[in-house]
């Protein structure tokens, strides 16, 4: 698996042709892998704003499942990836703890479409991140971040069912720290974006 992690971004300069830039936000509960999914797909180095965890914390954050964890994202994390010459996905990556929720609703304002991580161990904190995004209209794809350790196995149907999420939403599973892995996500969201638009299109 070693083999198959991202390598750090190096500086990949914009093309002089770009002239689309799309703004997608990608949305989850505390340490579901946001920060890791923005880092493994950015062509440039990405921005993060992650903190040591501390004492602070306890009590306030719920870091349940996640022994490894030692930092976190305090306001958002920022990269890019161009789809083309002409086109650009700018990736805002959201803070996961209820106590930095309140960014949320700036973070997407501008939003073309979103993407909701989800981690089987800790399903009900994508409640809210898919709630938000209903109330916003934004549309979204959810993507399942599947952890070496998580021995749940839930199907995709049994996630879709327990999150209550309508048929036309897609869901796919995915590994955050793969770049391939993330960059299927992202052109998984595209195409749904593109599908949506189509469908506004023909509707007289």
């Amino acid at each position: 698996m070693d083999s198959m992690l991202s390598e750090p971004p190096g500086r990949t300069p914009l093309a002089d042709g770009a002239e689309t830039g799309l703004k997608i936000v990608v949305v989850g509960g505390f340490g579901v892998g946001k920060t890791t999914l923005v880092r493994s797909v950015s062509e440039i180095r990405p921005l993060n704003t992650e903190e040591v965890m501390t004492q602070a914390g306890v009590g306030v954050d719920d870091p349940a499942g996640l022994t490894t964890k030692t930092t976190t994202t305090v306001a958002f994390d920022f990269g890019r990836i161009s789809l083309n010459d002409r086109m650009v996905l700018y990736l805002f990556g959201a803070p996961g703890q209820e106590r930095f929720w309140f960014l949320w609703d700036r973070l997407f304002s501008g939003t073309l479409g979103a993407v909701v991580l989800v981690d089987t161990r800790r399903m009900s904190e994508s409640w809210y991140a898919i709630d938000r995004l209903e109330h916003h209209r934004t549309p979204f794809v959810v993507a399942v971040n599947r952890f070496d350790d998580d021995v749940s196995a839930f199907s995709l149907d049994e996630i879709r069912q327990a999150l209550s999420l309508a048929d036309h939403v897609p869901l796919i599973d995915c590994d955050a720290r793969v770049r391939s892995s993330g960059k299927n996500v992202l052109i998984t969201l595209v195409d749904h974006l593109y599908e949506l638009a189509m469908a506004r299109e023909l509707t007289p």
